[in-house]
């Protein structure tokens, strides 16, 4: 069976779904420790409110297809900088159980990525 639309679905709403998880919890946890590793970079501290754009607004989009490739561009965004600013040491890293010490972040990193290439199908709001 070939059906890149269901496809399309699956992977938008399985993208969508866990980053905006990650996005509740920080309205739970709040933002200091992004606020303070900003800091450390001589960044200022209100751009740790950028996460909620970047998971939670952009997942949002990406879950119902409304200018999802907008919402894709904004999730590896987030990535990349959540990258830049805390993961840069482990970006050659193995796990202690063998896999690669930034499978969470590679994964939504390249699964925007592929959504904004792919596009979001037929079963969208609005592409």
């Amino acid at each position: 069976m070939n059906n890149p639309d269901l496809a399309k679905l699956i992977l938008r709403l399985t993208a969508g779904i866990l980053m905006l998880l990650h996005g509740i919890g920080k309205l739970y946890s709040g933002v200091g420790w992004i606020a303070n590793e900003l800091a450390s970079h001589n960044l200022p501290g209100f751009l740790a409110y950028g996460v909620f754009i970047g998971e939670l607004v952009a997942p949002l989009m990406v879950i119902i297809g409304l200018h999802t490739r907008v919402g894709a561009v904004l999730m590896a965004g987030n990535m990349l900088v959540a990258i830049v600013l805390v993961h840069m040491g482990d970006i050659f890293a193995l796990s202690k159980s063998g896999g690669w010490a930034l499978e969470l972040q590679g994964f939504f990193l390249f699964t925007s990525v592929a959504i904004f290439f792919l596009g979001a199908g037929k079963y969208a709001v609005k592409n």
